[in-house]
């Protein structure tokens, strides 16, 4: 990765100085830099850790447990899969073999080209249209294989 521009120092340097007072600021800081940024830079932890006062050992460890952060740029867009109970039940798993398959990565992986990162959640509330997935906050019912393939296609067209 490459280092730390000078806006996105400045950007990540102002997040902290706005909500370093707040109680466990931490999680606010890393979802409001993740906000502005697209994910959390390696470069912005020191920045962070000296801002909180916290150890970058801190830091890095609450950005590795919690999927929500990204490490990495993420796609131009976003492929979020339901794994709850009821997409399960309508073979969520086999879809989600095939999208991993059809984009070439596992969740939390971003496409060789960038248009697409693929993540998981774990309820989109569509669970009367099972299996579901949503893209850059457009949600699909009943996404089978071949529906996975054209809505891609339809995405890829905006792209």
């Amino acid at each position: 990765m490459p280092p730390l521009d000078a806006k996105s120092q400045d950007t990540v340097s102002a997040i902290v100085a706005r909500l370093k007072d707040l109680p466990g600021a931490l999680l606010p800081v890393l979802h409001a830099v993740q906000e502005a940024l697209g994910y959390v830079p390696a470069d912005a932890v020191p920045v962070i850790a000296e801002g909180l006062n916290l150890s970058r050992a801190e830091v890095h460890g609450v950005i590795s447990f919690y999927h929500y952060f990204r490490d990495s740029p993420p796609g131009q867009h976003t492929i979020h899969m339901c794994r709850a109970e009821a997409c399960q039940s309508m073979n969520q798993r086999a879809l989600e073999s095939y999208a991993k398959q059809k984009l070439g990565v596992e969740f939390h992986g971003t496409t060789a080209n960038g248009a697409f990162t693929f993540e998981p959640v774990y309820c989109l509330g569509n669970c009367a249209c099972s299996p579901a997935i949503m893209i850059d906050g457009e949600l699909y019912g009943r996404v089978t294989p071949d529906r996975f393939d054209a809505i891609l296609a339809q995405w890829e067209k905006r792209s």
